[in-house]
C-alpha cells in the first residue's frame, strides 16, 4: 500500500470534491481508538490517520483548522490564475455592462441580457463571443459585409469595450474575490511564481492585476492574455505557453479557474486545477477538477491556502 502521510491523492481528491463543500462523513475503513490528528491541506477539515492501518477519514468541521503540509509535500513551481471570474467577478456587472454600452455608443441595437451573457461566457475571448453571436443572429445595419472588414470591426468594438471595461476597474468599483491577495503573498513569500493566464484583453487584466492588487504585486506577476496565443480556452495553448516562459514544468504548476473552459485548458495541459465558482459558473460541471471551493477566502472564512496547493502536488511513494 502506497504511504500517506496526512492527506489524498490528486485522484481520490478528485472522486470526493462533495466533501470540500458539504457537511458529510466519508470513512475509508474503521478507526482505532490510536488515531492521531495532523496537520492538514484541507481547510475546513480534519484528517485522522490510523498508525497501523494508515486509514484515512475526511470529516467536515465547524471551526477554522488552519491547514499545514508535510515536510515531504513539493511547493507549486508556479500558482496560476485565470482572471475575470478568479481575481474578480467581473462578468455580469464588468465585462457585459461594457459591451452593452459601447453596443449603445455605436448605435447597433444591440443588449446582452445577464442570462443570454452566461450563455455566451461559453466562448472564449471578447472577440470571438461577438462574432458568434453576430454570426448566428445576424450582424447589425451599421456592420460592414467583407470577413476582413467585419474582423477590423470587431476589433473596433473589442477595443471601446476595453476602455469602458479599465474605467471600471480605475474607480475600483469591482472588487478582489476574497483571499486572493492572499494566496498570492503566500506564494511570493515561498519563492513560488505568480501568472495570470486570461482569454480577456492583456490591457484590461493588467488594469485589474495593477489597480486592485496594487504595482508592488504587480511587477511580480506575468501576465499571459488575450491574443498571445491563437487558440483561446479550452485549448491548453495559454497555460502551456506560460509554463514554457515561466521554465516549469506543467505537472507542478496549481492553477484556480472558475469555469468549465478554463478547467478543461489547465487539465488538458497537465496542470492541477482548482475552482472557485463564480457567479455565471456555479452549476457547471466540475467533476475534473482536483478540488472546488465557493472561494479562496480570507480567515475566518478561509477555504483553502499555499499549504493545500501543495498537498495537491504531494507524490507518495510505495
Amino acid at each position: 500500500m502506497a504511504s500517506m502521510a496526512f492527506g489524498l491523492s490528486s485522484a481520490t481528491l478528485s472522486s470526493t470534491n462533495s466533501l470540500l463543500y458539504h457537511n458529510k462523513i466519508t470513512s475509508f475503513s474503521n478507526l482505532k481508538s490510536h488515531q492521531r490528528t495532523l496537520p492538514c491541506s484541507l481547510l475546513g477539515t480534519k484528517v485522522l490517520i490510523s498508525k497501523t492501518e494508515r486509514a484515512v477519514m475526511i470529516r467536515t468541521c465547524r471551526s477554522q483548522v488552519n491547514c499545514s503540509a508535510s515536510s515531504t509535500s513539493t511547493l507549486p513551481a508556479a500558482l496560476l490564475f485565470d482572471c475575470d471570474g478568479v481575481l474578480v467577478d467581473t462578468e455580469k456587472d464588468g465585462h457585459r455592462i461594457s459591451f452593452n454600452d459601447t453596443f449603445k455608443e455605436k448605435e447597433l441595437g444591440v443588449t446582452w441580457d445577464v442570462d443570454l451573457y452566461g450563455e455566451l461566457l461559453k466562448i472564449g475571448g471578447g472577440k470571438e463571443r461577438m462574432t458568434a453571436y453576430f454570426n448566428k443572429t445576424g450582424w447589425p445595419e451599421k456592420a460592414p459585409k467583407g470577413e476582413e472588414e467585419r474582423k477590423a470591426f470587431i476589433a473596433g468594438l473589442h477595443k471601446r469595450k476595453t476602455e469602458l471595461f479599465m474605467a471600471l476597474i480605475e474607480k475600483k468599483l469591482l472588487p478582489l474575490r476574497p483571499g486572493v491577495a492572499k494566496l498570492i503573498d503566500q506564494a511570493f513569500a515561498q519563492g513560488v511564481k505568480v501568472a495570470v493566464c486570461s482569454t480577456s484583453n492583456e490591457k484590461a487584466v493588467s488594469a485589474i492585476v495593477s489597480f486592485l492588487l496594487g504595482p508592488e504585486r504587480a511587477e511580480k506577476i506575468q501576465i499571459f492574455a488575450g491574443d498571445v496565443v491563437p487558440r483561446k480556452k479550452p485549448d491548453p495553448a495559454i497555460y502551456i505557453l506560460a509554463a514554457n516562459t515561466l521554465g516549469v514544468d506543467p505537472s507542478s504548476c496549481v492553477v484556480v479557474e472558475d469555469s468549465g473552459i478554463g478547467l478543461a485548458a489547465a487539465k488538458a495541459a497537465g496542470m492541477k486545477c482548482i475552482v472557485t465558482k463564480s457567479g455565471y459558473t456555479a452549476d457547471e460541471d466540475f467533476q475534473n477538477a482536483d478540488a472546488v471551493f465557493d472561494f479562496i477566502g480570507d480567515p475566518p472564512e478561509e477555504r483553502f491556502d499555499l499549504a493545500f496547493c501543495r498537498s495537491l502536488l504531494k507524490q507518495y511513494v510505495s
